[in-house]
């Protein structure tokens, strides 16, 4: 376990705006609650709560991943308008003290999936 510094910054804050995601111009996600990740240099990530998004289109795959700062991913796959989206979302379930605020949320590859701020 790593712990953000100034050589990796992490800095995780309330997004004011309403964020959507879609597939397939299906909307899988929609909050008021989305938290922003920004990690070094990386480009920021929308965290959408669970809550707030439709389980019943998501489909827990067997991929998991590491990042030593993050903790241990898990990942699902979108099932919406009769296709599969491959492990197009991550979860830290169970993140390191220092990400606990993401406990719960869900975020999303914007190659597979549309983010988008809403009025």
């Amino acid at each position: 376990m790593k712990l953000p510094g100034p050589d990796h910054p992490i800095t995780i804050t309330a997004n004011p705006k309403r964020v959507r995601v879609t597939a397939d111009g299906v909307v899988i996600a929609e909050t008021t609650h989305a938290l922003t990740l920004k990690e070094a240099s990386y480009p920021a990530v929308q965290y959408l709560p669970r809550q707030d998004a439709n389980m019943a289109l998501l489909a827990r795959t067997e991929r998991t991943t590491h990042c030593p700062y993050k903790g241990d991913a898990s990942y699902y796959s979108i099932k919406a308008n009769g296709k599969t989206l491959d492990n197009a979302i991550w979860t830290y379930e169970t993140p390191f003290p220092a990400m606990t605020e993401i406990t719960g949320h869900l975020a999303f590859y914007p190659d597979k999936v549309k983010i988008e701020e809403v009025a």
